[in-house]
């Protein structure tokens, strides 16, 4: 298995641009299939997990073009059903956890759905409710063949009705199937405590310009008029806030000048303030992020003076996926921060690794973490390391970017599914990491 060599205590510069948005892409792709027309989708990031996706796609018969670079044409008229209930299947779709987005498409359009137990990350209990007491709303019944360790979904010849819903949780991934297959049911359907982040956004546009009738975009409440067929589109996916957060924190890190290209500004909420209260400085040009070398940054406080807490929570609030980022880059600021992760309950348990690079955090339990920062006064030392999960590898990659010494990360797969080309574009800034 490979691995990331890497020598840190290197100051990086220069310019990055960030890749297209895993999150949205996955969804997009599987939108696809409620057309029998052309969709053409372009900034796809060449990364695992969507290039997995795109192969389920052509072995479900979707006809994919390459047009170039992240530029891909899909036209899912010719399907081939059986492979969704076969071995390969179970295989394949077991293997991604955004698989599951397929069953709302597939149960608009053809009256079933299978699903094989999804995989991805090991970040604790993921539930599944959501999307099915959605389906189940619009009618569908619950199919489970225990022998074959698949879900099911299906509905009888009326079809799917729309109907009024209030998720149990915000979703992201459950909105989006939802969603998927509300826009072919008869009647109106109205999803409150919806998911509204920009990549759900960007899935709405996209059904409506096929021909999609949904209001509400932008807001937790979400009014969709079913239509009888959707039309072709071209569609743009965003840049990954994801990917940006982490080159902020490389930046601060690695005490680095970094601008970090065309990163939508307006799709990124808070983002960009989160970091301002771990004392990094960021401008905005243009449409970029600049952020200057510092040589140290302090954590603010609480106006009463307490100690800063940051927390994750459904859009417009901080994304869970950036928490891991957050935690790394406090282990090298002035201050303390508690880091409250709510959403994943095994998602800070990489910080016995950080802990062994000469990190200051006390791990309080399963969902919250103290970190007190070092000011960069005592560097981080090399480790050798695996990296349990996306997120966790990339902040182990940043800490080992700014750590003195020699690391070693194992299990780089991981990295590789959500981050595209990463080790190439660091060595473009000035890294010095080798894949071996």
């Amino acid at each position: 298995m490979a691995t990331f060599q890497i020598k840190g205590g290197k100051p990086l510069k220069g310019e990055i641009t960030p890749q297209g948005a895993k999150n949205e892409v996955l969804q997009i792709l599987c939108a696809v299939l409620l057309t029998n027309e052309q969709v053409r989708v372009k900034n796809i990031p060449d990364i695992r997990d969507v290039n997995r996706l795109i192969e389920i796609l052509g072995d479900l018969g979707v006809k994919t073009q390459k047009n170039g670079k992240g530029d891909f044409t899909f036209q899912a008229d010719e399907l081939r059903l059986d492979y969704l209930k076969g071995k390969q299947f179970r295989k394949d779709g077991a293997a991604l956890r955004g698989s599951i987005m397929l069953m709302g498409p597939l149960l608009a359009r053809f009256g079933e759905a299978f699903m094989p137990k999804p995989g991805g990350d090991k970040i604790g209990r993921r539930r599944l409710d959501t999307h099915f007491e959605g389906f189940f709303a619009l009618g569908a019944k619950y199919r489970f063949n225990p022998d074959e360790d698949f879900y099911g979904v299906e509905v009888g010849e009326e079809g799917l009705t729309g109907s009024y819903m209030l998720l149990e949780e915000a979703s992201v991934t459950g909105t989006a199937n939802i969603i998927m297959a509300a826009v072919l049911a008869k009647g109106t359907t109205t999803i409150y405590n919806a998911a509204c982040e920009p990549y759900i956004q960007q899935l709405c546009k996209m059904l409506n310009r096929m021909g999609a009738k949904i209001s509400g975009i932008s807001s937790n409440l979400l009014t969709i008029e079913g239509v009888e067929e959707l039309g072709g589109t071209e569609h743009t996916c965003l840049p990954d806030m994801i990917e940006i957060g982490s080159w902020i924190g490389l930046a601060a890190m690695t005490k680095s000048e970094l601008t970090i290209k065309n990163v939508s500004w307006e799709n990124l909420g808070v983002i960009p303030d989160v970091f301002r209260k771990l004392g990094i400085k960021l401008e905005k040009v243009n449409d970029d992020i600049y952020i200057p070398a510092q040589e140290n940054y302090e954590i603010e406080r609480f106006i009463d003076g307490s100690i800063l807490t940051i927390s994750d929570s459904p859009w417009p609030g901080f994304t869970p996926d950036l928490l891991s980022i957050i935690l790394v880059i406090a282990t090298q600021a002035k201050g303390s921060v508690l880091i409250h992760q709510k959403m994943f309950e095994s998602r800070l348990f990489f910080v016995d690794k950080l802990i062994e690079m000469g990190a200051q955090i006390i791990l309080c339990d399963p969902h919250r973490a103290t970190v007190i920062g070092l000011n960069h006064d005592t560097p981080l030392k090399g480790a050798e390391l695996t990296s349990p999960d996306i997120r966790a590898g990339m902040s182990l990659l940043i800490a080992a970017l700014s750590a003195k010494g020699k690391t070693i990360i194992h299990n780089i797969d991981q990295i590789d599914r959500g981050y595209e080309d990463i080790d190439t574009r660091l060595r473009a800034i000035g890294a010095d990491i080798i894949r071996a």
